[in-house]
């Protein structure tokens, strides 16, 4: 028979609530009292149950998990990593993660998710590019708020951000190395921040040696970063400028839809294309060639993004905090000197 917090005032002749301050190292206790208390949880191997250390601490021990729908695919893994890594450090905080996805076009009409209406978690983080309405309604509540892969527009939550603009530079600057001149960029959605940094990066990587920048360069029209717009974009982008010799696409996605464009027209990559991407989320053995990319530690986003949330908690630090993670080239066959 498991033992209970009972069992525990019991052996050491207190209260329950004695008890369970002694567990959350309250000021009120005695020394000798703690003492007493902790000798017996360890004579008898108590485990307090979730509800028990929430008589105290008011908490429920769980964080909630919000992106939008098009961000929850098989397709698009980005975010599912960053998921994982929440999950992974929760571990190590005693929290749980639940997880909701939300319409990406949410409005004054629709219910913030379930755990927060019934009051459910003790934290939100947010992935991704949201709604400024969602936005607003989460910063009324009483609760911390961590944002990945997004600066939100009240600048008041936390932040787990990428360094785009470094990655966008030494995307582009590896194209240059190759001895690329012209380099086209393909992006979408180029009012998310990551996206319009990396972009940033680019430009100013072109600028700094020197080389052509024009609008037969760049293809940002896409509403998404999408494998299928990826391709729609590079058959724009090649139609109006054919000497294009490398292309940096946004993310690992649009520059699959390049790839399978550029495939469909016979062009071989990387022979007479370059490509690189962005995020290092696409398994090389379903790419040919292997994707050359810019590698963004996802799994270490949410993982920094918990514990984050959990500082929050335990020192009652309402102080915005940013992170930003660093990125890295990895180098496989789809670029190549030219």
């Amino acid at each position: 028979m498991a033992i209970t917090i009972k069992d525990v005032a019991k052996a050491a002749n207190v209260s329950i609530a004695t008890v369970s301050l002694v567990m959350h190292n309250h000021r009120r206790i005695s020394k000798d009292t703690k003492v007493k208390v902790m000798e017996v949880i360890e004579k008898l191997n108590y485990r307090p149950s979730r509800s028990a250390r929430g008589l105290v601490s008011r908490r429920t021990g769980n964080v909630g998990f919000i992106l939008t729908n098009d961000h929850f695919l098989r397709t698009e893994p980005f975010y599912t990593h960053i998921f994982i890594g929440t999950e992974i450090e929760a571990r190590d905080h005693d929290f749980y993660i639940l997880l909701n996805t939300i319409d990406s076009h949410f409005t004054e009409k629709d219910q913030l998710p379930r755990f927060i209406l019934d009051k459910n978690v003790d934290g939100v983080i947010v992935a991704g590019k949201v709604s400024n309405i969602l936005i607003d309604k989460l910063s009324s509540l009483s609760l911390p708020v961590v944002y990945i892969d997004y600066v939100p527009s009240n600048k008041n939550s936390s932040t787990v951000l990428v360094d785009n603009i470094m990655g966008g530079k030494i995307a582009t600057n590896h194209l240059i190395k190759l001895g690329h001149r012209n380099i086209g960029f393909i992006g979408g959605d180029i009012e998310h921040p990551s996206i319009s940094d990396r972009y940033k990066g680019y430009r100013q990587a072109i600028e700094a040696e020197g080389l052509p920048m024009g609008s037969n360069l760049i293809e940002t029209l896409e509403d998404y970063p999408a494998r299928t717009n990826g391709y729609n974009a590079a058959k724009r982008l090649f139609s109006i400028n054919p000497d294009i010799t490398a292309v940096f696409a946004c993310n690992d996605a649009m520059a699959l839809g390049v790839i399978n464009y550029l495939k469909d027209r016979g062009l071989r990559i990387p022979q007479d294309i370059s490509v690189i991407g962005f995020d290092d989320v696409v398994s090389e053995s379903t790419v040919d060639p292997p994707l050359c990319t810019v590698k963004v530690p996802t799994v270490e986003m949410g993982m920094e993004a918990m514990k984050l949330i959990s500082s929050h908690l335990k020192n009652f630090n309402g102080y915005p905090q940013k992170v930003m993670v660093p990125v890295e080239l990895v180098v496989r066959q789809s670029t190549r000197k030219l």
